[in-house]
């Protein structure tokens, strides 16, 4: 069975390089790309070899994926780190592959962290692959989309790998445990519930569930009577300390999970918006971070139809700052409970965005002359502050009729108050504040005839 796993794999080396699979049918997980008439099976199939960028968290087999195509493409298989290489490591790359396509064979050219590249060196990747001299296959954490240039992308099909489910990496667990490259020859035994704590500490992660399961391996005690070692739950647990989930901070994980968080928020989801939370902090998030993008959500999602929703996001994040861990991240949960349950309105967010952008889009109006400030002699003169109207002193304490826009904006509106919460109410008195200016204008114009 050894002629599963990779044989170029020396003695020492790491669980997980032991088993990197050297079948096809032995790889684990990303059925949604080599299943049964999957595109990428039906082009190994027919041996069609093309440029190609693996999306994908770590750990996921995004290297494994490309020295399998590269064997099963009779292909020699190159690599570059972008971490180490640079124009220079391309061009000897290139000129290699050359030099072996003279002779006919194919090279793969694997390039791991290709988003490290800057857009030069991405550059000098072009013409060798427009003329054919290697194919290239780049692997990145990061969305291609925002960390590769349209030069790259075009010339490149973009596969994305997914983390594997629980059900996977106990495949993964399962086959390490019985196969000779693995753990097989120890005889360690591991019951379900073990295993299960394992694929699930992992978090989709491959390469993580086996360095978990290899350290775990040498700190298993044997039984008693020359038994076979066996992983306790206990053994599993000390393993597993405080190590976090994955959660690239700045990556795009991160960016998908507050974004996650903001939009259960938003659809008054709060068990939800807790679990999108929690999981953060259980990433390693800076809580800190969180709370700032709670008091957006308070603003955004909420508004005015609950005002208070914005005083608590901001006493949450108060309490973070000063109280810190664990009494900070309480708060900010209560804040976070608070606004998905409270009624939704992003009024003033639209308003907010509407009005910034007709300022940025239309001339500069001036301050009409009952608005302006009259703090001297000489403007009073001029007129600044002439027939402005004290709303205190009005009826209602409210000026009917008088304007406060630009002449060429009167009656322009951005602000739109939703029928829900307080913002029901705020709707009723601007209606009824229309109302009076009508009735104003109406006579007016009466008076004026």
């Amino acid at each position: 069975m050894s002629d599963l796993f990779d044989r170029d794999a020396p003695p020492g080396q790491p669980l997980a390089a032991r088993l990197r699979p050297a079948r096809l049918e032995d790889y684990i997980g990303q059925s949604h790309l080599l299943g049964p008439d999957r595109p990428l099976t039906r082009a190994l199939a027919r041996d069609q070899l093309y440029s190609m960028i693996l999306w994908g968290p770590p750990g996921v087999g995004k290297t494994t994926l490309a020295r399998l195509i590269a064997g099963y493409t009779r292909s020699h298989f190159a690599t570059l780190s972008a971490v180490s290489a640079g124009v220079k490591e391309i061009r000897a790359a290139a000129f290699e592959a050359q030099q072996r396509g003279q002779s006919g064979q194919r090279t793969l050219l694997f390039v791991d962290e290709v988003h490290r590249f800057n857009k030069a060196q991405q550059d000098a990747f072009l013409p060798w692959v427009e003329e054919g001299v290697f194919t290239f296959v780049g692997a990145t954490t990061e969305n291609p989309s925002f960390e590769l240039n349209n030069a790259l992308l075009s010339r490149a099909r973009v596969h994305v790998l997914k983390p594997l489910s629980v059900e996977e990496l106990r495949q993964v667990i399962d086959r390490a445990l019985i196969e000779p490259a693995g753990l097989g020859e120890s005889g360690i035994e591991a019951p379900d519930s073990v295993r299960d704590l394992l694929a699930q500490a992992a978090d989709g992660d491959a390469r993580r569930v086996l360095n978990l399961l290899e350290i775990a391996a040498d700190m298993a005690e044997a039984g008693r009577d020359g038994a076979a070692p066996t992983l306790s739950q206990a053994v599993i647990e000390e393993v597993l300390g405080e190590s976090t989930r994955r959660l690239d901070r700045g990556g795009d994980l991160f960016y998908d999970q507050i974004s996650a968080l903001h939009k259960s928020v938003r659809g008054s989801a709060p068990d939800a918006a807790l679990y999108w939370y929690c999981r953060m902090l259980d990433g390693g998030a800076d809580p800190l971070y969180i709370a700032r993008r709670v008091v957006r959500m308070a603003s955004e999602e909420v508004g005015n139809a609950d005002p208070r929703a914005l005083r608590l996001a901001l006493d949450g994040w108060e309490v973070q700052e000063r109280l810190g861990s664990p009494e900070g991240e309480l708060a900010v949960a209560q804040a976070i409970l608070y606004l998905a349950s409270a009624p939704k309105s992003n009024a003033a967010y639209v308003a907010y965005n509407q009005a910034r952008a007709h300022v940025a889009a239309t001339p500069g109006h001036d301050v009409p002359v009952h608005l302006r400030n009259a703090p001297t002699s000489l403007m009073k003169s001029l007129g600044h502050g002439h027939d402005y109207r004290y709303a205190h002193d009005e009826v209602h304490a409210y000026a009917a009729g008088e304007t406060y826009f630009p002449d060429a904006l009167v009656g322009t509106r951005y602000y739109q108050p939703v029928d829900r919460g307080l913002e029901k109410r705020i709707a009723e008195k601007l209606e009824w504040l229309e109302g009076l200016d009508r009735a104003a204008t109406h006579r007016r114009s009466s008076e004026s005839s």
